[in-house]
C-alpha cells in the first residue's frame, strides 16, 4: 500500500465523517438559534430549555437520515475492504 493510497483513504474517511455529521449538527445549530431567540424575546433564561429541543431535533434528524447515513458508511466500508483485499 502506497502512501498515496493511505492518504486517499484517510481523505475519503474524513469527508464521509463531515458529510454524515453535517445534518445533525446543522439541525442542532438551527434549533439552538431558534430557542435562543425565543429566550431573548421572552427573557426566560432557563439553561435546560435548550437541551430537550436540540435532543429531539437531532434524534428526528438521525431517524430520518439514518438509513441514508448507514448506506454511505456501508458503501465506504465495502470499498475499503475491497481495497484491502487487492493489496499484495
Amino acid at each position: 500500500m502506497t502512501p498515496d493510497m493511505v492518504l486517499r483513504i484517510l481523505r475519503e474517511a474524513v469527508m464521509l465523517v463531515l458529510i454524515l455529521s453535517a445534518a445533525p449538527m446543522l439541525v442542532g445549530m438551527i434549533v439552538g438559534l431558534v430557542v435562543s431567540v425565543f429566550q431573548a424575546t421572552t427573557q426566560i433564561q432557563e439553561q435546560t430549555l435548550t437541551f430537550v429541543p436540540k435532543m429531539l431535533g437531532i434524534f428526528l434528524t438521525l431517524a430520518i437520515a439514518g438509513p441514508w447515513m448507514l448506506r454511505q458508511a456501508v458503501a465506504f466500508t465495502t470499498v475499503l475492504f475491497d481495497t484491502i483485499a487487492q493489496i499484495k
